[in-house]
């Protein structure tokens, strides 16, 4: 008796133990799992217009660490940059009636009120430009501000100068879009060219119809997008600003909203 006791004990005993591995198991795995997860989600998927860069890089790397293998991570480290450079990341689009969305990811660098480029045909009234500068670490993937139809696209010669300065607006190469809403009014988008860009790409051609938070365009290598808003229009962000492309709003075209007032801090 006192030996089948005994052994009830011990059975006890094991089971206990072994639930308690298999919970710390499953704990561990459970965080290993969330870990996983996380990583995963920062990853974006590279944009089409850079699998022939990505390809062109992991090309060249693979050849100089046969030929000299010291140079081939100088150029293993150009290709994650340039498959960094052309990520392409889902973002999440407010979809209310009236809303102009960032077409960019980048800093705001100057919102003001200025006549629009002759090329837009947007006439000779002053309108709110609100100008996004992209860094070449930013993404480089534009997003329509606004749903309708492209109703103008001019493409314009020109300049590399700093991106960041004013006169680029009007002296550097850059692609001019118009997209005229349902209601009838127009919203101008420049994709302007900068000190590092050397490419404008437009995805969208005059007469396509485009959803608001929809891509458009990129630039490569570091730019600046300029959206020119309705007349009578303010914007709802500020200089110095981080803007997401297709998820930050920039003004309601549905609100008489005045200007906000910020700090930094």
């Amino acid at each position: 008796m006192i030996c089948a006791l005994s052994r009830c004990r011990y059975h006890r005993r094991s089971c206990y133990n072994l639930s308690n591995v298999t919970v710390a198991l499953e704990a561990i795995l459970s965080e290993r799992h969330g870990l996983l997860e996380t990583i995963f989600d920062s990853l974006a998927p590279v944009h089409a217009d850079g699998h022939k860069f990505v390809a062109i890089g992991a090309a060249v790397t693979l050849l100089f660490f046969y030929i000299y293998p010291p140079l081939a991570w100088v150029f293993a480290f150009m290709t994650a940059y340039v498959i960094y450079f052309f990520r392409d990341p889902a973002r999440v689009t407010p979809l209310k009636p009236g809303l102009v969305i960032s077409p960019a990811d980048g800093k705001i660098s100057s919102i003001e009120k200025v006549r629009p480029p002759a090329e837009l045909g947007l006439g000779d009234e002053e309108r709110t430009r609100i100008s996004t500068f992209l860094s070449v670490f930013d993404v480089h993937i534009n997003r329509a501000p606004v749903p309708g139809k492209i109703a103008r696209s001019v493409y314009s010669p020109g300049l590399f100068l700093n991106a960041a300065l004013d006169k680029a607006s009007e002296d550097n190469e850059r692609r001019s879009i118009v997209i005229e809403m349902t209601d009838g009014r127009e919203v101008g988008v420049v994709q302007i060219a900068g000190l590092v860009a050397r490419r404008i790409v437009t995805f969208s051609e005059i007469g396509d119809t485009i959803g608001v938070g929809q891509r458009f365009g990129l630039i490569r290598f570091g730019s600046r997008v300029d959206v020119y808003l309705p007349v009578g229009k303010t914007a709802l962000v500020n200089v110095g600003q981080r803007a997401v492309g297709g998820e930050t709003i920039f003004a309601d075209l549905l609100s008489d909203e005045p200007e906000r007032e910020a700090r930094r801090g």
